[in-house]
């Protein structure tokens, strides 16, 4: 069975969160947990509190081991772009981009199914 976390509209760019779902994917759940507790960046911070809702969704669910569980999916997608504009000198106007990003964790409890291999004719 699977478990899903999501944070939308996380206060920060995917990009800088993306480099540590990449580092959980296919990883325990509980290996994933202790890597994201030792870094100090923000994106880790909030990687690692989607991580522990799945876990504690797991649980609510009725998941049969929490030490079995597995990150199967981490994905950050963009999130909505929040434009402004900053004036600057003579009149002119630089862009500011504030970004937003969504934060989905999936944790399976169950080994993947391997592949049927096709029927020969």
């Amino acid at each position: 069975m699977e478990f899903r976390a999501k944070h939308r509209f996380a206060d920060m760019n995917a990009r800088k969160i993306r480099q540590f779902a990449d580092l959980i994917r296919g990883r325990a759940a509980d290996e994933a947990l202790e890597l994201l507790r030792f870094y100090p960046n923000k994106g880790a911070r909030l990687l690692e509190s989607v991580l522990k809702s799945a876990m504690g969704n797991a649980e609510d669910k009725g998941a049969r081991d929490k030490d079995e569980l597995v990150v199967i999916e981490s994905r950050v997608d963009g999130g909505p772009i929040m434009k402004r504009f900053m004036p600057r000198a003579r009149g002119s106007a630089y862009p500011i981009k504030r970004r937003f990003a969504h934060i989905i964790v999936t944790l399976s409890d169950m080994e993947e199914p391997a592949p049927e291999a096709p029927a020969a004719t």
